[in-house]
C-alpha cells in the first residue's frame, strides 16, 4: 500500500508527465531563434557572394553591366579562355613553387623553432611572444616594409651585402624573372613561421615528458627521441597545421601584389593574382570570377582532407 501511496501521490516513483505539443514548440521555436542569426551571417556573406561569384562566371559581366544591367550569358566560355590563357600556364606553376616553397620552409622553420622553446631558459616566454610580432602586423604594412629592405637600389638588405663586399652591384631581388618568386617565397615564409610556431609548440605540450624520460633510459636521445616519440605523438597536429597552411597560401594575394604586382614579366603572377588582375585591372569581372571558382574548388579539395585529418586526430 505505501508503494501505491506514492506512486499515486507523487512520490519517488511518479512519473513525470511528459511535455505538451505546445511546450515542445516553443522549445523548438527558441533554439530557432538562437540559430537564425548564425543561419542569416552565413547567407549573407558567404552564401550569397560565392552564389552571385559563381553566376557570374557564367556571364558576360563586366563594367558596362553595371550601367546596363545586362549580362549575356556565355556559359562555359569564361573558363575555357583563362584556362586557354597564356598566363595561366605560369599561374598554375607559380601557385605550385609559392605554395609548397612557403609550406616547406614555415614547418621546419616553424617546428625547429618550437622544439628549441621545449627548452627552458630566462626570458623564453618573452622571445615566444615576440616571434607572433609578423602575425600580427597586417600584411600590406609587412609587404610594404619588405619591398623597402629588397628595393635593388636603396634597399637595407642590398647595402648590407655591399657594405660586407659580398656583392657589386645589388640584385635585383623584386624585379629579376629568376629572384622575385623567390623573394615573395622568403617573405610568406616569415609571416608564416608564427602560426606553425604557436601550433605546433601546443602540440608539443601535450606530449607526456614521462615518455622521453622513459626513452632516455633505454639510450633513445636527440634525433632517436624525435624520430620515435615526439613525430609519432605529433603526427595529428602536423596534418592539420599543413593542411590549413596550404589552405591559407594557395589563395595569398596582398602579399605579392605588394611586393611585385604579379611581374616582372608574371613570374609571381599566380591564380589569386591572375583573378585579381582579370577583374580589379581589366575589369572583366566574368573570366576573373571563373578563374576565382577554380581556385574555390582547389581550396575546397585542401578543406576536405583538413577535416579528415582533423577527425583523425580526435579519433587518435
Amino acid at each position: 500500500m505505501a508503494d501505491v501511496d506514492q506512486s499515486v501521490g507523487g512520490g519517488p516513483a511518479a512519473r513525470r508527465p511528459p511535455p505538451r505539443p505546445a511546450t515542445r514548440r516553443m522549445q523548438r521555436l527558441g533554439q530557432a531563434m538562437f540559430l537564425l542569426p548564425a543561419v542569416a551571417y552565413m547567407v549573407l556573406f558567404y552564401g550569397y557572394p560565392v552564389i552571385k561569384n559563381l553566376s557570374m562566371s557564367f556571364q558576360n559581366y563586366t563594367t558596362t553591366t553595371f550601367f546596363t544591367g545586362e549580362a549575356p550569358w556565355l556559359g562555359f566560355d569564361n573558363y575555357k579562355a583563362v584556362i586557354g590563357s597564356a598566363v595561366f600556364d605560369k599561374a598554375v606553376l607559380n601557385t605550385v613553387l609559392f605554395t609548397v616553397g612557403s609550406i616547406v620552409g614555415q614547418f621546419v622553420i616553424g617546428l625547429a623553432i618550437a622544439i628549441y622553446f621545449q627548452r627552458k631558459f630566462p626570458l623564453s616566454g618573452l622571445l615566444r611572444s615576440l616571434l607572433l610580432l609578423p602575425w600580427l602586423i597586417p600584411l600590406i604594412v609587412s609587404s610594404t616594409i619588405w619591398r623597402w629592405i629588397l628595393d635593388k637600389d636603396s634597399g637595407a638588405l642590398n647595402r648590407m651585402l655591399e657594405g660586407l663586399h659580398l656583392v657589386g652591384d645589388g640584385p635585383g631581388w623584386l624585379t629579376s624573372t629568376s629572384l622575385a618568386l623567390l623573394a615573395c617565397v622568403v617573405v610568406n615564409i616569415w609571416i608564416g613561421i608564427p602560426f606553425n610556431v604557436t601550433i605546433l609548440f601546443g602540440g608539443l605540450q601535450d606530449i607526456p615528458e614521462e615518455l622521453y624520460e622513459a626513452a632516455a633510459l633505454d639510450g633513445a636521445t636527440g634525433w632517436r627521441s624525435f624520430r620515435y616519440i615526439t613525430w609519432p605523438l605529433l603526427r595529428p597536429v602536423t596534418s592539420v597545421v599543413l593542411v590549413l597552411g596550404v589552405v591559407y597560401t594557395i589563395k595569398v594575394l596582398d602579399i605579392i601584389l605588394g611586393l611585385t604586382g604579379g611581374g616582372p614579366a608574371n613570374s609571381t603572377q599566380t591564380i589569386a593574382t591572375q583573378s585579381y588582375q582579370l577583374s580589379f585591372v581589366e575589369f572583366n569581372f566574368g573570366q576573373g570570377a571563373a578563374l576565382s571558382n577554380i581556385l574555390i574548388v582547389i581550396s575546397l579539395i585542401f578543406a576536405t582532407f583538413y577535416l579528415r585529418a582533423t577527425r583523425r586526430s580526435v579519433d587518435e
